[in-house]
């Protein structure tokens, strides 16, 4: 017999997030770089370059770093125009920061391709759409097969109609994902030219794929598209349907930078958002379009974490904003045109250099934040949301507690 208590308390739940614990980190850290090139009489992005991990230096765990673009993402923040524009006025700041992460990945996705007769493909999948990912892995195939995009109709399945597909979660999906695509795409292209040494009277082996086409090695003349070759599937055999499962994972080290600049009011300690530029190395870019959206949804959701979102309790313990007409998030009135910089440095571990772009972007935000504000007000922030009290609070301590 087992007995079983559900402990009850009036704070609402709390699960994993976006990069879990990985922002909060960075704005430790990068508050300390700010402090320390404050103290040296430093440029604060040239303290940053003199310390950046490079390709073989060892991560606190004691493992080597792989090929990443932390010193090119630092290098083009920098060089920037963003990073030496005047900033002129009263209480005005600018702040810098560095994002960080380490996914390992590794729990297993799959992949279904049929080839109709018409040369387009049907691609199923099981990891959810998060943000357009649907569009990123039909672009995939669509490479690897030599056909348009558009000639691929992406789909996600119940995972009882697929095979394994662990949950959509850790900058994961394009990568592990696609690389399930990358394999049944080998099997329909290896199938297809079996296909295609049937019509011509030859040997698989004769028969290459080689841009969109397959082409007979010891006759070039002879060759038939992707699409012309679907088109004759069904006299030799029937139509081609593939599937493939990966569980490679190992997505390597992830880097993101924020340039930030910030307008603070001494009087109501409202921060104003009057500049921001978030940089980062995204491997090579599949969709340029999802990648943007995804390196701006993680700055709303960063800037949001650092200035305005929490919870406020009556005296009873009671939360008195239970709806998102009262828990401020940040709407477009409260931002900027967010500006993205990509920087591509291929990942070794993937045959298309990917790397994960979902969460990294939220890494660097509180951090840049709080610099910008001590930038304007020579206030340090030690605690989260930098909200109109919590700065007024700070500005009176700093003042002599007036």
């Amino acid at each position: 017999m087992v007995d079983g208590y559900d402990g009850l308390c009036n704070k609402p739940k709390t699960q994993s997030y976006r990069a879990p614990g990985q922002p909060q980190s960075a704005r430790a850290v990068e508050t300390v770089m700010d402090e320390l090139a404050e103290k040296l009489g430093m440029d604060p992005m040239e303290v940053r370059l003199k310390n950046a991990v490079s390709e073989g230096d060892r991560a606190p765990t004691g493992l080597r770093h792989s090929r990443f673009g932390c010193v090119e993402v630092e290098e083009a923040m920098k060089a920037h125009p963003h990073y030496s524009a005047p900033l002129e006025g009263a209480n005005r700041g600018r702040g810098v920061a560095i994002g960080y992460r380490m996914h390992v990945g590794g729990a297993g996705l799959s992949a279904t391709i049929a080839v109709n007769d018409d040369g387009t493909i049907k691609l199923v999948t099981g990891s959810a759409d998060l943000s357009g990912s649907r569009i990123a892995l039909a672009m995939r195939a669509a490479k690897a097969l030599g056909i348009a995009a558009e000639d691929v109709t992406p789909s996600v399945a119940d995972t009882d109609s697929v095979g394994f597909t662990a949950g959509s979660f850790g900058s994961r999906i394009t990568f592990d994902t696609g690389r399930a695509i990358l394999t049944a795409t080998d099997e329909v292209i290896r199938q297809m030219k079996e296909r295609a040494a049937m019509l011509w009277e030859a040997e698989p082996d004769d028969v290459d794929f080689v841009d969109g086409a397959f082409v007979r090695s010891q006759d070039r003349s002879e060759r038939m598209t992707f699409k012309e070759m679907a088109g004759r599937l069904m006299e030799t055999g029937g139509l081609v349907t593939c599937s493939a499962s990966d569980r490679q994972g190992d997505v390597g080290p992830q880097v993101a930078g924020n340039i930030i600049d910030v307008e603070v009011d001494p009087e109501a300690g409202k921060v104003g958002i009057l500049r921001y530029t978030t940089f980062m190395d995204v491997g090579q870019v599949v969709h340029r379009q999802n990648v943007e959206g995804q390196m701006q949804g993680g700055v709303l959701q960063g800037a949001g974490w650092a200035l305005n979102e929490e919870y406020f309790y009556t005296e009873d313990g009671v939360i008195a904003n239970t709806s998102l007409l009262d828990y401020r998030m940040p709407t477009t009135l409260d931002l900027p045109m967010i500006d993205t910089v990509i920087v591509e440095v291929p990942n070794p571990r993937h045959p298309y250099g990917i790397r994960g772009v979902g969460e990294t972007s939220i890494v660097p935000p509180l951090a840049a934040v709080a610099n910008a504000i001590h930038d304007a007000i020579g206030v340090r922030m030690t605690s989260l949301p930098m909200s109109p009290a919590s700065i007024r609070k700070a500005i009176n301590e700093k003042d002599g507690g007036a």
